[in-house]
């Protein structure tokens, strides 16, 4: 089995730095030239991520492209966990699931806004931290 998939173009890796744990990693080379880790002992030959994704887009086209595209719904981050949600249509939902009797009768819920938090990098934290330990010994 090894002398065949090592004569496919595969090669063994003794030890890795990233996984320490793993004795023995089996690589191939995509027709690219990226490495693809841990390939089976059947392999004849590999394909890498983005050569899949390339042949995907030349087969299907737009079609493709158009799948992967985001449609946001206009609806705010987690309605679906709501108790009960209204969207501006009059859609009544309940724990994310649609109430098509109820359609109409109630008003759309108020979304409040996100509150934006003003994030300190590492170095103005350490930096406030030495100015409070001036400022104690001054004192």
């Amino acid at each position: 089995m090894k002398e065949t998939f090592l004569r496919n173009g595969g090669y063994i890796v003794k030890k890795e730095t990233i996984f320490p744990f793993a004795e023995d990693v089996r690589y191939m080379d995509c027709s690219c030239g990226r490495q693809v880790r841990n390939v089976g002992e059947n392999a004849e030959s590999v394909k890498c991520s983005r050569c899949v994704d390339s042949n995907l887009y030349k087969q299907f086209g737009e079609e493709y492209e158009q799948k992967q595209q985001y449609k946001p719904t206009g609806r705010p981050a987690g309605w679906h966990f709501m108790n009960e949600f209204v969207d501006k249509d009059g859609n009544v939902f309940h724990k994310g699931v649609e109430q098509p009797k109820l359609k109409g009768t109630l008003e759309p819920t108020k979304v409040k806004p996100k509150k934006k938090v003003k994030r300190k990098t590492k170095m103005k934290s350490w930096l406030l931290v030495i100015k409070k330990s001036w400022q104690l010994k001054d004192n």
